[in-house]
Order: structure tokens, then C-alpha cells, then sequence
């Protein structure tokens, strides 16, 4: 009997076939020791599938852990330089602004330096001038016998032979006087200059007297009060000017000092900005990490308990199954189920699923239904016998078989009548189910069809996509991990650049710091030099000048050969002149190589801080570049993992819808082939109980039996209902109530008005 499952079998096969296949208990057994059997391998098969995905997820676990490393050293690092580069900047700035401050402060002391050299020129020279002037007009007028020191008074005639009042030696006379006076007006009393001028504006007698005298005696003071301030002007003007030196040289050495020390806390300013630069990048280059590495691991940590937790429950499931199946066969396969079993049909050598068969059943002998012996067979339950064997016979129903059986077992009409609506019921039941079973089967391999399909396109679509995946990620020339692997290496050597282009600065600059102080040293050295040569061949060149002046002022003498009596004392001043020129040549240069010096040192900075920037944006570049291409790497290899998954999964269900087709095969190909066969044989079957059902039911013995069954269920009210069965008395009767009674209840009864 069909009831819609999607597997079953053909009928049971000859007696000959069945007695050397097993016992049908034996082949359900054997079916559930298959199953638990395979329930194990796929446990065994999904235990080792499980442990490798544990495996992945701790060993990823363990690799992603490691990513995750402590920036505690690498951040107070990065706060460590910039404290000491925060220092560095306060005392650079100190440094810069002492330096400044120095320099003003050289600038000022050489302003009142240059203040004092001009004051002490302009006194030399007047001093000078006034010294010659005085030396002048004592001569004149030692000439003239003014001076009253000497063996001859002036008053003796013969000494005034040779002037005249209106001669040019008198008027010569007045004026050198007068030269001299006004040179040293500033410097002589109220009274000498009175005496002076007195002596000047009298007329001349042409005999020189005492006044003239005292005149000679106030110039003489008078040069020898210049000549001692001169000395004293000039010994001060070199005690500041040795002190100026000094304190210039000093000045000079401390800027030197800062400026070294500037430039070393610049390089290292500049050297821990670019420690800076690298740390600061290769911390965030970190964080990164560690957060693509945390959400790589909250993504996993998900994933693995999802997946333990459908493991224990696919666990759970198997081993109750396993249990209900070990279950069965310990029952099935016990020693009292084989006695039991071994003494049954169904559970020996029957069928082991439904089928349409026959079902000849024997029954107990039933009451008959008239308190006499059932009448004989009549002619027409001949006819109807006749009838059901020809069908049975033609169309081998066992449900006509079975009817035929009963009648030939002479069972009561009724309960052959019974039997046959039941038949026709349990056939309409039957071809429903067939109707059922096609459309199942046609839609499950349809649908199936349709799945399987659908899963070789997903097979094909996840192989081009995990290939693509592992392309992208190991491809030799252009994956992430070659890739990645190409710019470590690169930045590798960027940060080596860094390093070697840093310490070569270093030394470079440490070579111009050294070859600056030896030229600030250099010219300090030279410039000292030329201030001495200069300090002596000025003075020099001032002696000569005034000696010139006074050969230029001598009145005619005799002409002697000459020898160096006649020009003044030069010395080595053209040589020492040219000393000077070539110093002051090798300080230009001196100062030339120094700006050079500087000119070439901010050249070499600005390459270095061009080349470094270049290194440095290269750097962040490719740090990001490389943060970058690992968090795709790691977005890919998740990628790729659960491709892999989903590739596995769909090969699986595939594999399963077309185990799921074949498992209905049979059974679907036997209702394909039979359903139609089967509907013709079920409706013929239907027509010949019908018809037997009339033919059974036209029978005397029938309505005989129906007649005495009717009287037999009146029973004690027989007699009372024998008039009529509608009447109040037959109805109470048959109530066992009393008429009244009834006819309370049923007033509309007959009898009852």
C-alpha cells in the first residue's frame, strides 16, 4: 500500500528468489548497521575535517597574536625625542639669540672702539700740528736772538743787522708766530695768549726786548705740554685698543663656542626629527597592524565558536541517532526478535516496503446474521463469484481475490459488502497516492535537476574566484606577497639611505664646523697682524708727513751733498705697506673661503634636507602602501578561506542532490513506467466489485438475510411493530420508554394525537 514515501520497492519477488536472498528483519538490520556505520565514518570524517579547522583557527590565532605587539617601548621612544627635541629647541634658540646678542654686543664695543680711534686721530693731529707749529715759532725766534738762554742778548744790534721793519722776513716772522698761537689757543691761558698778542701787535723798534723772550718761554711750555699730552693720548689710545682686542677675541671665541654648539644641536635636531620621522611612521605602522590584526581575530574568534558550536551540535544530534539506531538493532537483532520474527511471513520472507498485494484475510465466523443456518448459495451468488473470478483471473487483482475469497469462505453479505466498499476506498486511497508519488518525483527531479545545475555554476564561479584570489595573492611577478615582500626590501634600503646620507652630513658638517673655527681663527690671526703693522706704519707715515711740513717751513740753507739727514726716517714702511696689502688680500680670501665654507655647507643642508624629504615621503609612502597591501592580503586570504568553505560546502550538496536522485531512482522510475498500467488495472478492478456489489445485492438470499437481520433488531418489539414500524407504540418500544412518554418528546408521531 503506497502512502506518498519517496522510496519503495516492487512487489515481493518468487518464493524461489526470496528463499536465498535474507530474511527481510535481516536486510532492515543490515540496513541499520549500514547507516550507523556510516553515521560513524561521517563522525570520524567531520571529527578530522573539525580538528583541521581548530588547528587553523588557533594557529591563525597564534600568527594574528603575534602581530600584536606591545608599542609601550616604541611610544615612550617617540615621547623621548620629542622631549629632548623640545629641549634642543629651547637651547638652540638660546643659543641664537646669545649668539645675536654677542654680535650686537661686538658691533657695539667696535662702534665705541672706532669713536675712540676717531677722537684720538683728530687730537694726534692737532697736537701734532700744534707741536710743529710751536717748534716753528721757537726757532724763529731763537733766530732772532729772542731767546734770552743764549750768550747774546737780543738787544745787540749787530744780531738785527739784517732785518727791516718793512722786510719779509718780519712779516714771516709774525705769521709763524701767529700760526703757532692759534694752534695752541685752546690749549695756553688767558694771559699767555695776552703776552703773546701783545708781543705781535707792538710795533717793531728794530731792538728786540725782554717781552720776546717771555714769549719763548711760554711756547716752550706750551710744546711741552703738547708733547706730553700726545705721549698720553697715544699711550691710552693703545691701552684701548689692546683691551678692544682682547675683548673682540674673547667675543669671537664665545661666538664660536655657541656657533658650534648651535650647529651640533641642529644636527642632532635634525637627526632625531629624522628618528622621529621613522619611529612616528613605524608606530602608526603598527597600530594598523594591531587593528587589522584585532578585527582578523574578533572575525576569527566568531567564526571558530560559530563553528564549535555547530560541530558539538551536529555531535550531539549524530550520537543520539547513533544511539536510537544501535537502539533498534539491539532490539532487531536480539535472540527472542529472531525466534519471533523467524515465525512471521512479513518479518521472514515479505516485502520491506509498501506495495500493492494481497491481503486474503480469514475470519472468524461471525454470529450469523439469521438465527437459522446461512441459506445456500444462490445462482445469483454463483454469477457474481463467476463474475469476480473472471476479473481476478483477467487482471490478477489481489483486492478481487480477496472479495472472491470471502464469498467462496461463504462470509455474510454484509460484511463482503463492507469488505468491497472498503476495497474501493483503499484503491481511490492508492490512486491518489500514485497521482501523489508521480508528482513528487516529477517535481523533486526537477527541482533537483534545477539545484544541481545551480551548483556547478556556483562550483565553476567559486573555482574562478578562488583562482583569481590565489592569483592576486601568490602570483611571482605581481601577488601581495611578493608584492609586499618588494617593498619591505625597498624600504629596508630607504631607511639604510636614511642612515648613510644622515652620518655623511654628520661628518661633513663636522668637517665644516672644524674647517670654519680654523678659518675664524685664521682671520682673528691675520686681522691682529695688519692691526699692528697698521698701528706702526700709520704712525710712521705721520712722521713723515710732519717732517716734510717742517723742511717745507726751513728758510734756505746751504746745500751740503746729501745724505739721509736731508729726508726722514721710513724704515720699511713701502714693504711694510705691501706686508699689509697682501694680509688684508689673505683676509679677503680668508673671509671669501669662509662664505664659500658657509655658502657650500647651506648647499650640502639643503640637498641633504631635499634628498631626505624625498627619502622620507618615499618612506611613508611605502609604509602605507605596505599597511595597506596587508590588510588587503589578510582581507584576501579570509576571502579565499571562506571560498574554499563555500567551494567544499557546494561539491558536498551537490554530491548529495545527485546521491538524493539516485536514491529515488527506482522508485520514481517504477511509477513513471507502472502509474498508468496501475490505473487501468485499479479501474477495472473498481467496475467488477461494483458490479458484483449489484449482482450480490439482487440476490433472494441477500434481501432474505436483510429481512431476518431487520427482524432480529426489532428483537422483543417484533410483534408491536409488525403493523407499522412508524406508529407511537412501536417507537416507544424500540425507546423502551412508555408511549405518553414519547409522545411528549415526539408529539408529532403517529398514534400520538
Amino acid at each position: 500500500l503506497l502512502l506518498g514515501a519517496p522510496a519503495f520497492v516492487a512487489a515481493g519477488a518468487g518464493s524461489a528468489v526470496a528463499a536465498a536472498e535474507d530474511r527481510t528483519i535481516t536486510k532492515v538490520v543490515k540496513l541499520l548497521q549500514d547507516l550507523l556505520t556510516k553515521s560513524k565514518a561521517e563522525a570520524d570524517s567531520e571529527r578530522e575535517l573539525y580538528a583541521k579547522y581548530v588547528c587553523y583557527c588557533d594557529a591563525t590565532k597564534a600568527e594574528k597574536e603575534a602581530e600584536i605587539v606591545d608599542t609601550t617601548g616604541l611610544v615612550a621612544q617617540v615621547e623621548e625625542l620629542k622631549a629632548a627635541n623640545a629641549k634642543l629647541s629651547g637651547e638652540v634658540a638660546k643659543l641664537d639669540k646669545d649668539m645675536k646678542e654677542n654680535e650686537a654686543a661686538r658691533a657695539d664695543a667696535k662702534d665705541i672702539r672706532d669713536k675712540e680711534n676717531e677722537a684720538f686721530v683728530l687730537l694726534r693731529d692737532d697736537l701734532t700740528g700744534a707741536i710743529a707749529s710751536l717748534k716753528d715759532a721757537i726757532k724763529v725766534l731763537s733766530d732772532i736772538g729772542a731767546d734770552q738762554t743764549l750768550q747774546s742778548a737780543s738787544d745787540h744790534k749787530q744780531y738785527m743787522s739784517d732785518f727791516k721793519e718793512d722786510s719779509a722776513s718780519l712779516v714771516k716772522l709774525k705769521a709763524t708766530v701767529k700760526q703757532a698761537l692759534l694752534a695752541a689757543s685752546a690749549l695756553v691761558s688767558k694771559k699767555q695768549a695776552g703776552v703773546v698778542n701783545s708781543f705781535l701787535q707792538a710795533p717793531f723798534t728794530g731792538t728786540y726786548t725782554s717781552q720776546s723772550g717771555e714769549v719763548v718761554g711760554i711756547l716752550r711750555d706750551m710744546r711741552d705740554t703738547f708733547e706730553a699730552n700726545l705721549k698720553a693720548a697715544e699711550d691710552t689710545e693703545a691701552k684701548q685698543l689692546a683691551a678692544y682686542e682682547r675683548y673682540d677675541a674673547e667675543m669671537v671665541a664665545a661666538h664660536g663656542t655657541m656657533q658650534a654648539a648651535y650647529n651640533t644641536k641642529q644636527g642632532e635636531m635634525g637627526e632625531n626629527d629624522s628618528i622621529l620621522s621613522t619611529k612616528t611612521m613605524e608606530l602608526q605602522g603598527l597600530l594598523d597592524q594591531i587593528a587589522a590584526a584585532q578585527e582578523f581575530l574578533d572575525k576569527l574568534s566568531f567564526m571558530c565558536s560559530e563553528k564549535k558550536k555547530e560541530y558539538d551540535h551536529r555531535v550531539k544530534l549524530r550520537l543520539a541517532e547513533q544511539a536510537a539506531l544501535s537502539e533498534a538493532i539491539s532490539i532487531l537483532n536480539s535472540d527472542a526478535a529472531f525466534e519471533s520474527f523467524g515465525a512471521t511471513t512479513a518479518a521472514s520472507s515479505g516485502p520491506t516496503s509498501f506495495v500493492q498485494r494481497a491481503a486474503v484475510r480469514r475470519h472468524r465466523a461471525h454470529r450469523s446474521i439469521a438465527t437459522a443456518t446461512a441459506p445456500a448459495v444462490t445462482s445469483q451468488q454463483q454469477v457474481a463469484k463467476e463474475f469476480l473470478q473472471k476479473a481476478g483471473g483477467a487482471a490478477k487483482s489481489p483486492l478481487l481475490q480477496r472479495v472472491l475469497g470471502m464469498l467462496q469462505a461463504n462470509n455474510p453479505f454484509e460484511v463482503v459488502l463492507a469488505e468491497i466498499d472498503k476495497i474501493i476506498a483503499l484503491m481511490a486511497k492508492e490512486e491518489e497516492a500514485d497521482k501523489q508519488q508521480k508528482s513528487w518525483c516529477d517535481n523533486e527531479r526537477t527541482v533537483t535537476g534545477d539545484d544541481i545545475i545551480t551548483k556547478n555554476t556556483d562550483i565553476t564561479n567559486l573555482d574562478g574566484a578562488i583562482t583569481e584570489l590565489d592569483n592576486a595573492i601568490n602570483d611571482p611577478e605581481t601577488g601581495l606577497k611578493v608584492t609586499i615582500k618588494n617593498d619591505e626590501e625597498t624600504l629596508d634600503a630607504n631607511y639604510k639611505s636614511q642612515e648613510s646620507e644622515t652620518k655623511d652630513r654628520t661628518e661633513e658638517n663636522q668637517l665644516y664646523q672644524k674647517n670654519v673655527k680654523n678659518l675664524v681663527e685664521a682671520q682673528a690671526l691675520l686681522e691682529r697682524a695688519v692691526s699692528v703693522l697698521k698701528k706702526y706704519y700709520e704712525k710712521k707715515i705721520h712722521e713723515v708727513e710732519a717732517g716734510l711740513m717742517q723742511v717745507k717751513h726751513k728758510k734756505e740753507e746751504p746745500a751740503p751733498p746729501a745724505t739721509w739727514e736731508d729726508a726722514p726716517y721710513k724704515g720699511q714702511s713701502e714693504g711694510g705697506t705691501s706686508a699689509i696689502d697682501m694680509l688684508e688680500f689673505v683676509i679677503k680670501n680668508t673671509k671669501a673661503e669662509e662664505m664659500q665654507a658657509h655658502e657650500d655647507e647651506r648647499s650640502a643642508q639643503h640637498l641633504y634636507e631635499d634628498s631626505m624629504a624625498g627619502l622620507k615621503s618615499e618612506e611613508k609612502t611605502l609604509q602605507t602602501t605596505i599597511a595597506s597591501n596587508k590588510k588587503e592580503l589578510a582581507s584576501k586570504e579570509e576571502e579565499l578561506l571562506d571560498k574554499k568553505v563555500q567551494l567544499e560546502k557546494t561539491k558536498k550538496e551537490k554530491a548529495a542532490l545527485e546521491a538524493y536522485l539516485e536514491k529515488i531512482k527506482p522508485g520514481c522510475d517504477f511509477i513513471d513506467a507502472n502509474i498508468d498500467q496501475r490505473n487501468s488495472n485499479r479501474a477495472a478492478e473498481k467496475a467488477a466489485l461494483e458490479a458484483a456489489m449489484g449482482r450480490i445485492r439482487g440476490t433472494p438470499a441477500y434481501m432474505e438475510a436483510m429481512a431476518a437481520a431487520h427482524q432480529e433488531n426489532l428483537g422483543e418489539c417484533a410483534e408491536v411493530c409488525a403493523p407499522s414500524e412508524n406508529h407511537v407504540d412501536c417507537k416507544a418500544c424500540l425507546a423502551k420508554v412508555s408511549v405518553p412518554g414519547y409522545c411528549a418528546g415526539h408529539p408529532t408521531t403517529e398514534g400520538c394525537a
